[in-house]
């Protein structure tokens, strides 16, 4: 078995979940800048606006004698910016070309709207193709200008974000010549990969959280626990940049960045920390309540049912290992003999996964006749509810196994118990007991694990009512 112990593993959080509620680092910069630019944006379109009015042949037009249209054209022209990306940092500020096609498609648009309000009473097409081409050249001036005074601020040391490069000596030279292109950032230290060890990645945290460091610079093949470190930074509301690697696994909320003309991905803090994961505690603690309300008559049914077909308790507590590793007793109605537990030593030979990692038959002897109409459609797992309520399980995750099968796993299995496991997940709705190799059944819990969102597990929960409906893969 490896190194890592089940039971003596110290309580730590879901790794999805922050250690404390914080707000993004650097947020108030990046907002100053983004209310700076809609405040230059608005100036350029207004002079363009009323020199086009002025300049323009005489037309009697609501459009040019009430505000409230005025406004339409304000929210048209900025909203349109920002639904391109033109408010980002980087280059897309000073990207011309596209401001040039969005400030156009843009008049198209409000050409289009000012014809299908009144068609008769727009304006005159002096004044639309006057404005047309000073909302352009105004806009990309201005971008021009701003770009320009950030440029010398920060040759001269302002408005500069303080970041940390974490890379091995070998590297060290070539990435903070690439870091320091970008004129942009303050190099406020530089460590090796050795600082992201397990034994060093919280004390490293603690000391970039204290120092105020905004972003963090990492070579990719300087992290050997990838997933673990996309976590841990993000949780931190330090937002990490991925230096030029290839990676084998990227986090589902990564995007690519240009510093110059090398392309690094990047994974930005979110502006609150941690909301996400504890929206989704909520969401299980709230539907858990719900629906052991709902389903109590049912409940009471399966027990009787369940007293009258076999001698034995209604429910069965099995130990099973969830978040780091922790045992916890997993509820289950109770759907095979009284000494199952016993008898299966004796059917390990009949084991249908192929690598021995877990045990599972499709005719197994040991279930009962009322067992077998519960497991079809999923019946036994609801009691899992309460263990929901224990904060030991959420709704979705990866399924917790027993110690028999935890004891088996190889080290890179063991990222599955970096989450809280779940009564569903990816694995059975791909397939359930379909999936006859453990290596397949890992590789979707990763899956899930890289790409968690709330919306990835409302999926699966809407997947679970079909599949268990459809009794797929099930026995």
């Amino acid at each position: 078995m490896p190194s890592k112990s089940i039971s003596a593993v110290s309580f730590k959080p879901d790794i999805r979940s922050a250690r404390g509620t914080r707000i993004q680092r650097g947020l108030a910069t990046r907002f100053v800048r983004i209310v700076t630019l809609i405040l230059l944006d608005v100036i350029a379109l207004t002079l363009a606006w009323k020199l086009a009015v002025f300049f323009g042949t005489p037309l009697e037009s609501p459009w040019t004698q009430k505000s409230s249209f005025f406004a339409l054209i304000l929210i048209v022209e900025i909203g349109m910016m920002a639904a391109q990306g033109l408010y980002s940092a980087g280059i897309h500020r000073r990207n011309y070309l596209s401001l040039l096609k969005t400030v156009s498609l843009s008049e198209v648009f409000l050409l289009l709207i000012a014809f299908l309000y009144e068609p008769n009473y727009y304006v005159s097409r002096s004044t639309f193709i006057i404005f047309w081409f000073l909302s352009v050249a105004f806009v990309c001036t201005e971008r021009f200008l701003f770009d320009f005074a950030t440029k010398l601020l920060r040759s001269r040391g302002a408005i500069r974000y303080p970041v940390f490069l974490i890379v091995d000596a070998p590297e060290q030279a070539a990435h903070l010549s690439l870091i320091e292109q970008e004129n942009c950032y303050t190099v406020q230290g530089i460590a090796d990969s050795s600082c992201l060890d397990l034994s060093n990645r919280e004390a490293t945290l603690e000391s970039l959280r204290n120092r105020g460091i905004v972003e963090v610079f990492v070579s990719w093949s300087a992290i050997q626990n990838r997933l673990y470190v996309c976590w841990n930074f993000y949780t931190a509301g330090i937002t990490l940049r991925i230096l030029p690697a290839q990676s084998e696994v990227r986090h589902p909320k990564s995007v690519f960045w240009m510093i110059g003309e090398v392309p690094c991905l990047t994974i930005p803090a979110p502006i609150l920390t941690g909301s996400d994961f504890w929206i989704k505690r909520c969401f299980d603690l709230c539907c858990a309540s719900v629906l052991l309300l709902l389903f109590s008559p049912l409940y009471l049914a399966i027990a009787v049912l369940i007293k009258l077909d076999s001698p034995g308790s209604v429910f069965f507590k099995q130990d099973r290992i969830g978040l780091h590793c922790q045992k916890f007793k997993m509820w289950k109605f109770r759907t095979m003999v009284a000494n199952a537990e016993k008898l299966q030593a004796t059917l390990e030979a009949k084991n249908e996964i192929k690598d021995g990692v877990l045990f599972k038959l499709k005719n197994d002897p040991r279930i009962t006749r009322v067992g077998k109409f519960l497991r079809r459609y999923s019946l036994d797992e609801l009691p899992q509810l309460f263990n929901v309520l224990l904060g030991e399980m959420s709704l979705v995750g990866p399924r917790p196994l027993p110690v028999r099968d935890v004891e088996r796993f190889q080290t890179a299995h063991f990222i599955r118990q970096e989450v809280l496991p779940g009564i569903t997940g990816l694995w059975q709705v791909s397939g359930r007991s379909n999936i006859d190799n453990f290596e397949q059944a890992v590789k979707l819990d990763i899956a899930y694990i890289e790409n968690w969102s709330l919306w990835l597990d409302l999926t699966i929960l809407l997947k679970t009512v079909r599949v268990v409906l459809q009794k797929t893969g099930a026995y």
